[in-house]
């Protein structure tokens, strides 16, 4: 097996009715020398059937069973089989537009930059309506650990970072909340160049089962929130000095 330049993992879990969608519209970014982890927390529905029917591209799409608790490690599941010097993220449910990798690479590995997260067009389930016309807008994203800190805007479908990274994040810990954050965060303290860029490069689909939501919780809540996250970013880094 050659040298893998990308890596895209994949959390899935029940979502037959969008995968096949998300898949195709992955496989149009890749080449051969790129590969799909898709990591499956035990669907009962025809999820790996969809997946199934997208295989036999020239882009290979690995299979590999989840743990069965929750996203965070499931995704955490998909990047232990990554073998790509690049790891990009994605939703079992969105659609990627066909240059979203190619625009990626031009900024990663660039002055610095380990992480970088592109604007999305947020749509309804159909991909008929838009809902926001730009997350970031919606969001106030940019790059920072303490403007991250406040409010995440670290959005994993639109994530793509160095490999080197995960070393520090795997394995994702169960205390915190998200395992985009964390990851974010993580090249925030590491000084590696984190980049938000306007490009829109993803249809983000708001459906009934999405596992990701808009709303907040209470004021205490955010602050026990981000007391785990500091906690587990201080213990995880120390160890690794």
């Amino acid at each position: 097996m050659g040298k893998i330049r990308v890596s895209v993992a994949l959390a899935s879990y029940n979502g037959e009715a969008y995968v096949k969608e998300q898949i195709e519209s992955i496989l149009k970014n890749l080449s051969a020398e790129d590969e799909i982890v898709v990591s499956d927390d035990g669907s009962t529905d025809r999820t790996l059937d969809r997946i199934e029917e997208c295989k036999g591209n020239k882009v290979p799409i690995t299979v590999v069973k989840g743990e069965g608790r929750g996203i965070k490690q499931n995704i955490g599941n998909a990047l232990n089989y990554c073998r790509g010097q690049y790891i990009f993220l994605a939703d079992q449910d969105d659609v990627w537009a066909e240059k979203k990798v190619e625009t990626m690479l031009k900024y990663l590995g660039r002055d610095g930059c380990k992480l970088v997260c592109h604007d999305a067009r947020v749509m309804d389930a159909t991909l008929s309506k838009e809902l926001k016309p730009s997350f970031f807008a919606y969001r106030g994203s940019k790059a920072g650990f303490l403007h991250n800190l406040a409010k995440n805007r670290y959005m994993g479908c639109c994530m793509a970072f160095d490999r080197s990274l995960l070393s520090y994040a795997l394995p994702i810990p169960d205390e915190i909340e998200m395992h985009d954050q964390w990851i974010g965060m993580i090249n925030d303290i590491k000084r590696g160049k984190s980049r938000f860029i306007g490009e829109k490069l993803l249809l983000y689909r708001r459906h009934d089962a999405n596992v990701s939501d808009f709303s907040h919780g209470t004021i205490l809540e955010m602050i026990t929130k981000r007391y785990r996250l500091l906690k587990a970013l201080f213990l995880r880094l120390a160890c690794k000095k």
